[in-house]
């Protein structure tokens, strides 16, 4: 009797032990899975060293936070988002719901050359990226953007907003229907957001395209010079800009309307 009940002891023991060695192989597991999900998570978060995006505003006060939350929600973040008010003195209310960007809240505004040269030449990251403050980014568009390697980087643009349909009179035939917005391919072509390399980018600087032109089309002055370097130019295939179509963008420039007509 004594020896069946010392048998049945030790294989339950055995059993016993057995069953503490595979949960403890098993918690080990489970250990080394959540370092390396807290470490897929911390490498999502970690900031892109090399990409500085500058938020300009004029006039967009009451849209700005809507493109800051892309920025901050971005799967990578940029390694700096500087916010600069152009003298319109409607975006003081931003700092204290965002404290942990930048701003430059001018007193005087600048204009467009001039404010975007002026940020330009403050940038030390070796990528920089400018978006209106009425638009925003897809919450993935730094993380691609990230992986790129060309001196300037382009990539397709997604219309949206009460006035989209006015960009079939700026740009007739280029855009497509996509998901209720209007999907703009800019492939191997320049746009305002445009991602280039700061360190080419300033050499050539923000200046009018044309002296006497009503528009100063200054991105697209920086991207003939840029080229006429010898810029290399990668283009992703990705609608990663939200632009926004919307009545502020026509009330602005009532001034240069104007001036169409009288050209005209």
């Amino acid at each position: 009797m004594c020896n069946v009940i010392s048998t049945l002891f030790h294989a339950t023991s055995t059993k016993f032990d057995g069953f503490c060695l595979c949960a403890e192989l098993a918690l080990t597991k489970i250990k080394v899975f959540t370092a390396y999900v807290s470490l897929a998570h911390f490498c999502a978060l970690m900031p892109s060293n090399m990409i500085t995006v500058v938020i300009a505003s004029y006039r967009y006060g009451h849209l700005a936070a809507h493109c800051i939350e892309s920025l901050l929600s971005q799967t990578k973040a940029p390694s700096r988002i500087l916010f600069v008010d152009d003298g319109a003195d409607d975006c003081r209310h931003l700092p204290n719901l965002y404290p942990d960007i930048e701003y430059i809240l001018r007193l005087q505004n600048l204009g467009t050359v001039d404010n975007f040269h002026d940020v330009l030449m403050r940038v030390d990251t070796e990528y920089v990226l400018f978006i209106g403050a009425d638009n925003w980014l897809r919450s993935d568009a730094i993380e691609l953007l990230s992986n790129a390697h060309a001196d300037i980087v382009t990539y397709d643009i997604v219309v949206t907003g009460e006035l989209k349909e006015e960009i079939h009179d700026r740009v007739p035939g280029e855009t497509k229907p996509h998901q209720g917005d209007l999907y703009w391919d800019r492939g191997g072509k320049h746009h305002g957001s445009m991602m280039y390399r700061t360190a080419l980018g300033q050499q050539v600087g923000y200046k009018r395209r044309y002296v006497d032109g009503v528009h100063p089309q200054e991105d697209w002055n920086l991207w003939d010079k840029m080229r006429e370097q010898g810029a290399s130019v990668a283009s992703l295939n990705e609608g990663l800009l939200y632009y926004r179509r919307h009545r502020e963008n026509f009330l602005k420039y009532d001034h240069l309307v104007d001036a169409l007509e009288e050209e005209t």
